[in-house]
């Protein structure tokens, strides 16, 4: 097995951390990547495998996919166990519906702040820094009464939350001091075994290319 990520990817950290949780002897490749020109020209396999020209890519036999949903999805079928999603079905529909939420409607917040360089003068980075707050304030909420995303398992609801996080914070800011759970929430999922090397990893990209490290 094989998987193609890339040293700057968001959605290859979530599939990283997925890989290591699983503890699968999988070989990790870091496609090349630069600030300048961002992935191009495109490794071959990605651009033979994902139209959209991205990372991640998972190469298994004759098994090849891309996005990090459903190679979540194929890594709990190929590996159940340790389970990462849960077992209920209004369970883990709960806890699909949070790494959607996590991806396709926190993130986009990062991508605003991506697009005008997290320039605060910028309208369009103030409205994304104020949703990002609310967002933080409502999973704050909710980690009031649960230790995960979903419930009270690991899940990849929660890989989802803390690699959008770890990104968002890189431009804009990290939670407001006032919500606490999701801060002990961000350093328990930062200290697990499966996540602290690559976090770590990314940490110090962060750190060579002179861009702000999130303090996790």
């Amino acid at each position: 097995m094989k998987l193609l990520s890339g040293p700057l990817s968001m959605f290859g950290m979530k599939a990283e951390i997925a890989v290591a949780e699983k503890g699968i002897d999988c070989e990790v490749e870091l496609v090349p990547f630069s600030l300048r020109d961002r992935y191009k020209p495109l490794h071959a396999d990605v651009a033979r495998l994902n139209p959209k020209g991205q990372v991640p890519v998972l190469m298994d036999g004759e098994v090849e996919i891309f996005d990090s949903t459903q190679i979540f999805e194929y890594l709990e079928h190929r590996f159940p166990e340790p389970a990462l999603w849960p077992g209920s079905p209004a369970a883990r529909a709960k806890a699909r519906l949070e790494e959607l939420r996590s991806d396709e409607i926190f993130f986009p917040n990062f991508v605003a702040l991506l697009n005008v360089m997290g320039d605060r003068t910028k309208a369009e980075a103030a409205e994304a820094l104020r949703k990002i707050d609310v967002h933080y304030r409502e999973r704050d909420k909710l980690l009031s009464q649960q230790a995960y995303m979903a419930g009270d398992q690991f899940t990849y609801a929660d890989i989802a939350w803390f690699c959008a996080g770890f990104f968002t914070s890189f431009l804009g800011d990290d939670p407001d001091p006032a919500c606490g759970h999701v801060i002990a929430w961000r350093k328990r999922v930062g200290l697990r075994p499966a996540v602290a090397p690559i976090l770590r990893r990314f940490s110090d990209y962060l750190a060579a290319n002179r861009l702000p490290v999130p303090a996790i």
